[in-house]
């Protein structure tokens, strides 16, 4: 594999430049002296961004956008050997390299290297774990897969030793890293197009964490089942982290876990508040400014990881209630005759159950419009979509949104609606987006909460209502 030596920049061409991920290591490179050009689908924000700092975007992606100055080519998992640019780089035998390989040299740079995996919640944890960073003035290197308003975007450039990423266990990429340290937020069933089984992924994730060096420290939700066993060989010191229900003591606290949150209370807007206790001591109250349980747990590691950083507990206690989340994460986008729209980019279960539950605001209503992300996802789970999506009052379905797929497997959103109705459920099902924003016009009242929900282009749903 091509070996980038980071003193002497050279041109490296992205396949899918408009990427969260890919744009985010274009700009860092070019930020180091290197050469960046870059093709993808589509003209977008993050293209544009792009282009306004100096770097070349190809909208379309030919044989004709590989020059002969090109000395590296990177791409995604979801470009395939057929592509156009990818064939021509081969023809011209320049070097291709897949994107996590990228990050992982990258990441082999610095000495506090953190990454950050697990089924879902990657980039929330990453953006609460960056916001204390930052408040500790650890001034680090940071990569997020969405909008993080504190640092302007999906990447930070700092000066310091530290870097944060998210790893993402989707064909293994987060195989090809090099972390110090790791947190793992949960090992679930996902990405089954790629996937054999659950044991598949448990694998996978326990690979993941034998990354670690001996020295370095890996941050496992104590609520995987049996994680002891399965990240049992790592040469690294394994700290679990959980939630404590009932009362807890604070002069001798006793919990199973390294890190725990205790005596958990929710105020009116459903954020979480708690007893952090870290290897049997009371370290302080935290006020989160972020909501539901889910987020208690994403907090828990990113406290952890932080301390073991030097951050003091009283500037974390003061950076957490700051932080109100990312675009697409449960994120207010307006009120429209007394109908509140939020946005959420929940695409399984598990997510969804998380927003759902945690949408708690008093609304007469709850209406959900759900795009389902991948035929593969839709058919592997579709009984725990069904489940989790029948926690709404009134649930929407728009398209299945294909991503990199091609093959639809005899699934549909009609198939998914069709459980949701047996169990009782309000269900509605739309083949266009225009549909859906008349249906929802003449259906919404006043008192309604309307959530947007997906990994795709749903968002515009509720941005076209809105008029933003």
């Amino acid at each position: 594999m091509y070996q980038i030596d980071f003193s002497k920049p050279v041109h490296i061409h992205f396949i899918g430049i408009g990427g969260i991920s890919m744009s985010a290591l274009a700009r860092l490179l070019a930020s180091r002296g290197f050469t960046i050009s870059g093709s993808d689908w589509h003209e977008s924000d993050l293209t544009k961004e792009l282009e306004a700092s100096g770097i070349r975007v190809d909208i379309g992606q030919r044989s004709s956008n590989i020059t002969n100055d090109i000395d590296l080519v990177v791409y995604t998992a979801a470009v395939h050997s057929d592509n156009e640019e990818f064939c021509a780089a081969q023809t011209q035998g320049i070097p291709l390299m897949p994107r996590s390989v990228l990050l992982g040299q990258i990441m082999k740079q610095y000495p506090h290297s953190v990454g950050i995996a697990g089924t879902h919640g990657k980039t929330t944890t990453t953006s609460l774990l960056s916001v204390l960073l930052l408040a500790g003035d650890l001034d680090p290197t940071i990569t997020v897969g969405g909008v993080l308003d504190l640092i302007g975007g999906n990447l930070r450039i700092g000066s310091s030793d530290y870097f944060v990423a998210e790893a993402c266990e989707y064909t293994n990429t987060f195989l090809s890293l090099y972390p110090t340290d790791v947190i793992v937020l949960n090992v679930e069933e996902d990405h089954l197009d790629f996937f054999k089984d659950i044991n598949d992924i448990r694998a996978s994730f326990a690979k993941y964490v034998a990354l670690v060096p001996e020295d370095g420290t890996a941050y496992v939700n104590g609520e995987i089942e049996d994680y002891a066993s399965l990240f049992g060989d790592a040469a690294c010191r394994v700290a679990s982290y959980g939630i404590l229900d009932g009362t807890v003591s604070l002069e001798n606290p006793s919990s199973p876990y390294t890190y725990a949150a205790a005596n958990v209370t929710y105020d009116n807007h459903g954020c979480g508040s708690f007893d952090f206790i870290a290897e049997g001591k009371f370290l302080g109250r935290v006020q989160l400014g972020v909501i539901g349980r889910h987020n208690v747990s994403n907090a828990l590691p990113s406290i952890a990881l932080a301390l073991n950083y030097g951050v003091s507990m009283e500037t974390i206690t003061a950076a957490l209630p700051t932080f109100t989340g990312t675009r697409r994460r449960f994120e207010y986008k307006g009120t429209l005759g007394g109908i509140t729209i939020y946005d959420d980019y929940a695409h399984h279960p598990t997510e969804i159950k998380a927003t759902l539950t945690s949408a708690k605001c008093g609304q007469k209503r709850t209406v959900t419009v759900f795009q389902p992300h991948t035929y593969t996802r839709t058919k592997a789970l579709l009984s725990e979509f069904a489940d989790a999506l029948s926690l709404s009052d009134v649930v929407v379905l728009a398209k299945i949104y294909a991503a990199r797929e091609t093959d639809t497997l005899g699934v549909s959103s009609k198939t998914l609606a069709d459980e949701i109705a047996k169990k009782g459920k309000e269900v509605y099902c739309f083949e266009s987006f225009d549909e859906i924003e008349n249906f929802l016009l003449q259906f919404c009242e006043d008192g309604d909460l309307l959530i947007t929900m997906g990994a795709g282009d749903i968002v515009n749903v509720g941005e076209n209502l809105l008029g933003i």
